[in-house]
């Protein structure tokens, strides 16, 4: 038998446990996944895990096509919905590296149709959805529009002044689409792939109405009445704008993840700003970058962004203090992949365990009232005693009427305690953040996880984003 020397027997022992707790956390997500998918009657879902370059997990379960029984896999190509904003968001700023426009430029200087309404919104208000433009609701999805028509549709009067706060504007996004069209004389998907997808080697990320025959392309359902139904069509100009409409494989997001980890693309200088939460007129900075939420997770820093589209839900999660990204694909309109993916980074770093997934509510001080009644005066407008005046000046009515439709539904709720995160530097809304606290609404159709930031006082600084647990 041949000697072997205690360092190299030490290491050996160390790269064997090592290994074996890798598989059981990749055992462990893949049991936490397979149960999601049971419970949720999701017909298929594909998974990335990376720590760093390194992929942990690159796998798909169920069906990417239930009609004709074809399985899910990495490699599965679904519709993305919002997760397109990071990647248009990525297209203007490399335009304004380029020198080509400038970000506090006029949107008026390449939309012209929107003048007589759009007065002092630039294109940073567009990235960072502050520019007080309106969801565009006239639009008929099965119709096909000319990107001048899309831009006459959008002229709409504006909700606030621009910079004033943060209100989620789809429509605003499809007119950065047209910017990168008039700017650049090519189709804003054109760009993309030329300019993102091919030096990323993101080899079957494509716009929607890609005319190409797609292999591996996942269906996408919604659950009507307890059967699952396939979505209603829409028009190629619809399909094809540059709020909701690429689609990508896990595999191309992993390409794509790892390209931001080395500052592909943007540089260093271009994502650090585009990480960088918005700074509002009156009221502080406001938890959105350039097409990025930027968020907490039990304390620690989220980076991400998810969307919904033609019967499919994704969502990249990357946690900067882990080195930890998370790519979740699916293909039912209602089920949650953001979720599934904050539960499937906890089951990785317990410091990130949702709470809604620990044993036992957290311990620590709680707010004097409950988060279900904070909402309630939130819904209708009379929540000044429980709130910062930054939050109450920013919060939207859009959102709040967003809440008051949650919140019938709502048929029990779950304190779930909160986190105690003094020093840990979190500001929202020019207040520091000392307690994050969370609560579980249960409802008919499943539960939803609120969460809310305190300052000094208990007063509520945030309210994050609601996602389906």
């Amino acid at each position: 038998m041949t000697d072997v020397s205690w360092p190299l027997l030490t290491l050996l022992l160390f790269a064997s446990t090592a290994a074996a707790q890798t598989r059981a956390v990749v055992d462990s997500i893949d049991g936490y996944v397979r149960s999601e998918l049971a419970r949720q009657r999701i017909p298929g879902m594909s998974v990335v895990v990376l720590r760093g370059d390194s992929v942990l997990l690159a796998r798909g379960y169920g069906f990417a096509n239930l009609e004709h029984r074809v399985p899910a896999t990495d490699s599965t190509v679904y519709p993305v919905g919002s997760l397109t904003k990071p990647f248009t968001a990525a297209a203007i700023v490399l335009l304004s590296q380029q020198g080509r426009l400038r970000l506090d430029d006029p949107i008026t200087r390449y939309l012209p149709e929107g003048s007589a309404v759009w007065s002092g919104v630039t294109i940073r208000h567009l990235l960072t959805h502050t520019s007080g433009i309106p969801q565009d609701t006239t639009l008929d999805s099965r119709r096909d529009y000319s990107e001048s028509e899309l831009v006459r549709s959008a002229a709409q009067p504006l909700q606030f002044e621009p910079g004033e706060l943060e209100s989620y504007s789809s429509t605003g996004y499809a007119l950065l689409g047209v910017i990168i069209h008039r700017v650049t004389g090519v189709f804003w998907g054109d760009f993309v792939r030329d300019q993102i997808f091919r030096p990323l080697e993101m080899r079957t990320a494509r716009v929607n109405s890609d005319p190409d025959t797609v292999p591996n392309r996942a269906a996408g359902y919604y659950l009507v009445n307890d059967t699952l139904q396939k979505p209603e069509p829409v028009s190629p100009s619809i399909n094809a704008a540059a709020d909701c409409c690429l689609s990508f494989s896990v595999r191309d997001l992993a390409q794509w993840a790892i390209g931001l980890n080395h500052g592909k693309v943007l540089g260093r200088a271009g994502l650090e700003m585009s990480w960088t939460p918005v700074q509002l007129n009156k009221a502080g900075t406001y938890p959105y970058g350039l097409g990025w939420n930027i968020v907490e997770q039990r304390g620690y820093r989220r980076i991400g962004h998810s969307g919904a589209w033609l019967g499919c839900h994704a969502t990249v999660q990357r946690y900067p203090n882990f080195n930890l990204t998370v790519i979740v694909l699916l293909n039912l309109g209602q089920a949650n992949s953001e979720g599934i993916a904050v539960g499937i980074a906890g089951l990785l770093e317990p410091a990130l365990t949702p709470p809604h997934l620990l044993p036992s509510r957290l311990k620590g001080p709680t707010p004097p009232r409950s988060i279900d009644q904070l909402l309630r005066a939130i819904a209708t407008g009379s929540e000044s005693a429980l709130v910062t005046p930054e939050f109450r000046a920013t919060f939207p009515g859009p959102r709040r009427e967003l809440i008051a439709g949650l919140l019938k539904g709502i048929d029990t709720w779950t304190s779930l305690g909160c986190d105690s995160v003094r020093g840990r530097g979190i500001s929202r809304l020019r207040s520091r953040i000392e307690h994050i606290c969370y609560a579980k609404g249960t409802a008919k159709e499943g539960s939803l996880l609120f969460t809310v930031l305190y300052g000094s006082g208990w007063r509520a600084a945030g309210l994050d984003n609601v996602f389906g647990i």
